[in-house]
């Protein structure tokens, strides 16, 4: 993307892993902080095990969603369309575009979850919550999504590298927080 440490593909091997093993840690070092962040709700979990089944699920579609975005960021940057000034103007728009996916997709989901659910008592209350949760991780995704890379840039790293890191970290961990958050304060 033109900018510093930039790694070519056809560089060699070990030039490879000296640009990579920095986020791998990065990486290793923020999953576990997301999992922990699933153990501070081991209660609510031990109440109501679907829980435990449904959380990948609020970060993996908000992880799919900022993925897009990312990649349409990263790439704007590496094609010089887009600048530093052009972040509100891109922030609003794939909030709003987060926001409208999140509704869908968080009703899709939690009627399936109801569906999937439905012989247990709180049914209905898992669905909701499903919804909520994803409305809300996929927001924060976009969110994440335009301004890491900008961030990165500012720091002088290559965001088509790192971003990703700091996006999955991102959305696991508050997807994690929000969705059995949601439901500690509903099965509490």
């Amino acid at each position: 993307v033109g900018l510093f440490n930039q790694e070519d593909v056809f560089a060699s091997v070990s030039s490879a892993i000296k640009n990579r093993w920095i986020w791998l840690a990065i990486n290793l070092m923020t999953a576990f902080l997301a999992s922990r962040m699933i153990g501070i709700f081991e209660g609510t979990i031990q109440q109501v095990v679907a829980l435990a089944a449904l959380t990948p699920v609020i970060a993996g579609i908000a992880g799919n969603s900022g993925n897009q975005t990312l990649t349409l960021i990263v790439r704007s940057i590496a094609l010089g369309v887009i600048k530093n000034n052009s972040v509100p103007k891109l922030l609003t728009k794939e909030v709003s575009i987060a926001f409208i996916n999140g509704t869908i997709w968080g009703f899709v989901a939690g009627l399936g979850t109801w569906l999937i659910y439905f012989d247990n008592k709180y049914a209905l209350q898992l669905g909701l919550i499903m919804m909520i949760a994803i409305v809300l991780n996929l927001i924060l995704a976009s969110i994440i999504a335009v301004l890491v890379p900008f961030f990165l840039r500012s720091l002088k790293r290559d965001p088509a590298i790192g971003a990703s890191v700091l996006l999955t970290f991102g959305t696991d961990s508050m997807g994690f927080l929000l969705f059995l958050g949601l439901a500690t304060m509903v099965f509490a």
